[in-house]
């Protein structure tokens, strides 16, 4: 039987697990969401489309296989970064924007490249922003069922 390797396109379904158990995605439904929009997961192996640690995790499975994969920090979203968080004066803010904790905005650089940040506090003078990937910093863990290779 055909075994993933580098090169290959593959179609995965996974849950992926933080080490407390808690889910943060998935690609299969719960049975009682009727509007759910994902399905499997489709990527080539070794174009770094996905993280690494779950790219190495497909390697040497079979169509049909399942096993889970324990990811560390550095194979998953790396380090957090404290250079990637700022405050910035609450008058940078649009107006017609009321930040909250928790609220995801997408912020343009001067050379008008964008990138999604994290609003992480919020006083009456600034606002904290922080572009750190919301897992990075932590171990991942991801059941795995290799679909197909094709």
């Amino acid at each position: 039987m055909a075994q993933a390797k580098e090169g290959d396109k593959v179609i995965v379904h996974y849950t992926g697990m933080l080490e407390s158990g808690e889910i943060f995605d998935s690609s299969m439904c719960a049975e009682d969401e009727c509007d759910c929009e994902t399905g499997p997961l489709e990527f080539t192996i070794g174009m770094g489309e996905v993280i690494p640690g779950f790219e190495k995790g497909i390697i040497g499975m079979s169509p049909g296989e399942m096993k889970t994969v324990n990811i560390p920090v550095d194979e998953a979203y790396g380090q957090r970064n404290d250079e990637l968080v700022g405050v910035v004066e609450r008058s940078h803010i649009p107006t017609e924007l009321t930040p909250e904790v928790g609220m995801r905005l997408e912020v343009t650089q001067e050379d008008g490249q964008e990138f999604p940040v994290v609003i992480t506090e919020v006083t009456d003078t600034h606002v904290t922003l922080d572009a750190n990937h919301p897992l990075a910093g932590r171990n991942l863990t991801f059941d795995i069922k290799l679909v197909d290779i094709c």
